[in-house]
């Protein structure tokens, strides 16, 4: 009996030792990735990331590592964009995590280019509100060249109206169709990579992860910044999820949004479990220990998560968002989002 109890406070003081080493080695691994980032600008590995995912450092310390990167390279003013659906639902791929495409049955809202009136009132209520950046997205594989010269026009009457800065999410298109956006005044692309490359062809099979690329490399040739990043919370790993903002800031994204996934009845992906706001505010302070000098942006999903996540995350690796929602709630939307953001600190 004596043995037995000896041999039990053996095993678990040192089991205690052997756990301790380990979250020391991971405070230290934290610190060197911290101070490289602001003395250097280069970020975590993804193997220093997952390290750091695997380890039992809390999320507070994660949060503050990256809230003073955050800080150095981005300052304390919030980087805001808002989107308007310029085109919905009947799109030709198979993403499964998407409620617009014609494999799935979503039930969403479908209709072509939406009216100028309307796009313009949504242009007059960003401006008026300080948003800094407006895009038209539209569904489907790519929007086609006839209508991209509509698109054209449509941004070219926004620069009657607004300095609001410009962007685009049209799909894979090519080098000409992009430089028509470019000389409307379209300053940034949008293209997610939406996941990891080794992950991407499990959630769709109608285009590829190089289609992506391709069509950033020519955003960028044309003279574009780019907007790539992704979704998480679609079954992928954190290794595969951390590779996603690797793999994005390779591409040369000076933008990585990235969206929480809200399974929607219809999709293969309905069943998906959530993730949870822990998990999401350790994955936002990772995303930042990776890239420190990039715009990382909260976006699609935040409906589910709690107003606490959401300043957690500001506190703790984002610096930009995604504002307002449809045209008729994008006001009251905008104006609790204000309320957040100078609680954390930031200014518009």
């Amino acid at each position: 009996m004596h043995d037995q109890a000896t041999y039990i406070a053996y095993f678990c003081s040192t089991n205690h030792y052997t756990l301790q080493m380990e979250l020391n080695n991971a405070i230290n691994l934290l610190s060197d990735i911290k101070e490289r980032a602001l003395s250097t600008g280069c970020g975590a590995t993804v193997d220093e990331a997952v390290a750091l995912a695997e380890s039992d450092i809390d999320n507070d310390t994660l949060c503050k590592a990256a809230d003073c990167i955050r800080i150095k390279w981005q300052g304390d003013t919030i980087e805001t964009c808002s989107i308007v659906n310029a085109r919905s639902g009947r799109c030709s791929e198979d993403c499964k995590w998407c409620a617009q495409s014609r494999h799935h049955h979503t039930g969403v809202e479908e209709y072509d280019i939406i009216p100028m009136e309307e796009m313009l009132k949504a242009v007059r209520i960003n401006t008026e509100n300080r948003v800094k950046r407006f895009s038209l997205v539209t569904s489907g594989r790519k929007v086609s060249p006839a209508d991209i010269d509509r698109f054209a026009d449509m941004y070219r009457e926004i620069r009657q109206h607004s300095p609001i800065k410009l962007c685009a999410s049209m799909g894979l298109l090519n080098k000409d169709e992009l430089q028509k956006l470019r000389d409307a005044g379209v300053s940034r692309y949008h293209c997610n990579l939406e996941t990891s490359s080794d992950y991407f062809p499990t959630l769709c099979s109608t285009h590829s992860h190089e289609d992506k690329l391709r069509t950033i490399r020519m955003a960028r040739e044309v003279g574009m910044e780019v907007c790539s990043g992704g979704i998480i919370g679609m079954g992928e790993s954190m290794r595969q999820r951390l590779t996603m903002v690797a793999e994005s800031i390779a591409a040369g994204a000076s933008s990585i949004p990235v969206n929480i996934l809200n399974p929607i009845p219809g999709t293969p992906l309905a069943d998906t479990p959530l993730i949870s706001e822990e998990e999401i505010v350790r994955s936002m302070a990772l995303f930042r220990l990776i890239a420190p000098k990039t715009s990382i942006r909260f976006a699609g999903g935040r409906k589910r998560i709690s107003e606490d996540t959401t300043y957690r995350m500001l506190l703790g690796g984002a610096n930009g968002a995604l504002v307002g929602d449809m045209l008729t709630t994008i006001g009251n939307t905008l104006e609790s989002d204000k309320k957040l953001f100078a609680k954390a600190g930031y200014k518009m």
